[in-house]
């Protein structure tokens, strides 16, 4: 779903002596990309060690474990300007702020929770929700809650300050939790899947997309994102539509049928306001989704782990139906075919 696999899971991080919180791995490539494991430390410690980190780099938690096995937990963390990032998987596990907590450990902080794996509970002052994985939860984080993870935890975590998300919410306040679809589902929200698409590309240090003022840094996207999600046409500028629009194309790429019918009525514009949007970024959205479908099927071609992938699979998985066309609009567009490509990566594989 979102946020690529990280194969990098915590092994070799220096043993910590009890009760000392060690200092997270630095990940390349990307800007101060942080990454945390309780894997390695003393048992005894894990716990308050993964209360410590999070209370640093994302928020303060009172986490409890349901059973005597040892925490196992990871967490990769980013900050872009006021805003932070993680993310999360873990063993089973309840995390909570009561009232007496939180006026010890105050955040003045929205937090966006991103279920991607299990199961899991979320307690509140109004009453309990259940979420599943595709379901993400807006909350205040200084409104009392509960999160249970019976079965562990994958999940996606974005912070902001209350006081740029009232900004962007016309000055309303979040007076309870909202739990909205992202995750690909008939009723999920374009918008918000769009900002789940944000998140997991700066998570995981993939490239962001083009606007037409160039490109967005991730504060800037996701800002633009998530004020398109919360308010719509009031607050959208053409930025948060395309980013929305990009993100729809990129999960439906292998539909040949795609184009901006679909895209509008997914988006919920005229089909003429949408045209208008990608004409501004200098591309029609029939162009985009062309040059789309190459670049993705250029990186499946380069990609030894995709070595035993035919070329036709390759153009049929990204949208195209003759394997003639694909290979005629790729060589015009990259100067060689797809086989020539395939062929030259692999040889590069091989040294």
């Amino acid at each position: 779903m979102f946020m690529g696999q990280n194969n990098d899971d915590g092994a070799g991080l220096p043993a910590a002596d009890e009760g000392k919180l060690p200092l997270p791995r630095i990940l390349a490539p990307g800007p101060a990309r942080h990454l945390f494991s309780t894997q390695g430390l003393p048992a005894t410690s894990r716990l308050e060690l993964w209360e410590q980190h999070n209370a640093q780099a994302l928020l303060p938690l009172d986490i409890r474990t349901i059973d005597e096995s040892p925490l196992l937990a990871q967490e990769i963390n980013l900050r872009h300007g006021a805003l932070r990032f993680a993310g999360v998987t873990g063993s089973s596990q309840v995390v909570e702020r009561n009232e007496a907590f939180i006026k010890k450990n105050p955040t003045d902080a929205i937090a966006i929770f991103f279920t991607l794996e299990q199961e899991a509970f979320f307690f509140h002052r109004g009453g309990n929700e259940f979420l599943k994985p595709g379901q993400a939860v807006i909350h205040d984080a200084d409104s009392p809650f509960m999160r249970g993870f019976g079965k562990g935890l994958k999940e996606m975590v974005l912070t902001i300050p209350r006081e740029e998300y009232l900004k962007l919410n016309g000055g309303k306040p979040l007076l309870g939790p909202r739990v909205v679809e992202f995750g690909g589902s008939s009723g999920s929200n374009p918008q918000l899947r769009a900002l789940a698409k944000l998140v997991s590309d700066t998570i995981s240090a993939r490239h962001l997309a083009q606007v037409p003022d160039g490109p967005l840094n991730p504060e800037t996207a996701v800002m633009e994102m998530l004020g398109h999600f919360l308010m719509g046409e009031e607050r959208s500028s053409s930025a948060g539509y395309l980013l929305a629009a990009y993100s729809f194309i990129d999960d439906h790429l292998g539909e040949p049928d795609l184009g901006i019918a679909e895209i509008s009525l997914a988006l919920g514009l005229s089909e003429r306001h949408l045209s208008r949007i990608f004409r501004e970024a200098g591309e029609p959205p029939g162009g985009y989704i062309r040059v789309r479908r190459l670049e993705v099927a250029k990186e499946l071609l380069s990609n030894p782990a995709h070595g035993r992938l035919q070329v036709g699979q390759v153009a049929m998985r990204v949208g195209f139906i003759s394997q003639s066309y694909f290979t005629r609009a790729f060589k015009a567009h990259y100067g060689t075919t797809p086989l020539q490509l395939r062929k030259d990566a692999l040889r590069r594989a091989a040294g």
